[in-house]
């Protein structure tokens, strides 16, 4: 954290982390629009696609971490993200010293596998005793809904007053 100055008023910044996992980049510009969001409420935020994470880079974490995935075939996590996923699966590492927030991106044309790559991170976030900041949101791409507009929602009314 950093002091920041805004509205002549001096407060303690805060910072977040969003992990991105995506195929067709529309998680990207989720987390891009929540990042924008985040800006004009002093949030300094990091965004990282999650291919180029490892289980180690969690150890001496200290900010939250916002998960956005998009679900991809049967039910999986995206491509780029399968590594962490499955190093971080496969790790013997405890997650109990981050809290976390998810916001996966499904069609409910596929009901049984409806949003999996965020339902994943997030069992497997519980499974390490990872702390979760509030609900999950997952958006309905079938719903005709803009999932950028629904995670700002969510992300205002849910979690920003978590963090």
């Amino acid at each position: 954290m950093h002091i920041i100055k805004k509205n002549n008023l001096l407060f303690m910044a805060k910072n977040l982390n969003i992990y991105v996992a995506t195929m067709t980049g529309t998680a990207l510009m989720v987390a891009d629009e929540i990042e924008d969001f985040c800006k004009t409420e002093g949030i300094n935020t990091n965004i990282v696609e999650m291919d180029a994470l490892e289980p180690k880079n969690l150890e001496d974490l200290n900010a939250p971490i916002l998960i956005v995935s998009s679900t991809y075939g049967q039910g999986d996590v995206p491509d780029g993200s399968k590594n962490f996923y499955n190093n971080l699966k496969s790790s013997n590492i405890s997650l109990e010293h981050i809290k976390y927030a998810v916001f996966g991106l499904g069609d409910m044309t596929y009901k049984d596998t409806f949003a999996y790559g965020g339902k994943k991170f997030d069992h497997l976030f519980l499974e390490l005793k990872a702390n979760r900041i509030g609900e999950p949101f997952y958006h309905d791409a079938s719903d005709g809904s803009l999932p950028e507009e629904e995670a700002v929602n969510w992300f205002k009314e849910k979690i920003f007053k978590l963090l």
